[in-house]
């Protein structure tokens, strides 16, 4: 069975750092577009990172704050956040997603770690 399991979370004050992880079972990370997104209460679900073979994008407020990268030997999956604000409080989920032949997907998400940034 898939599973993405996130980890890492927490309370820091602004400033602060966190690392969160996306461990995957049942699935190998190399084979998909995998991306971290965040939801605050009350907000949309909005794509923060995503990272394939060639490319690597971030949403515009978190650029060179926040990197996405990957251990494809430990298929999993990273989020480094250097400078928190408050603004970064969210649930953050990372994805799995890929399109195949014959209009087949597999979308794959994990069920979130709270990170919260108050002083």
């Amino acid at each position: 069975q898939v599973q993405l399991v996130e980890s890492g979370g927490g309370l820091v004050q602004p400033g602060g750092s966190l690392r969160l992880s996306c461990a995957a079972s049942g699935v190998t990370l190399s084979s998909y577009v995998v991306s971290w997104y965040r939801q605050a209460p009350g907000k949309e679900r909005d794509l923060v990172a995503y990272i394939t073979t060639t490319d690597t994008y971030y949403a515009d407020d978190v650029k060179g704050r926040f990197t996405i990268y990957k251990d494809n030997p430990k298929n999993a999956l990273y989020l480094q956040m250097n400078s928190l604000e408050p603004e970064d409080t969210a649930v953050y989920n990372c994805r799995a997603f890929r399109s195949r032949n014959f209009g087949r997907v597999d979308d794959y998400w994990g069920q979130g770690t709270q990170v919260t940034v108050s002083s």
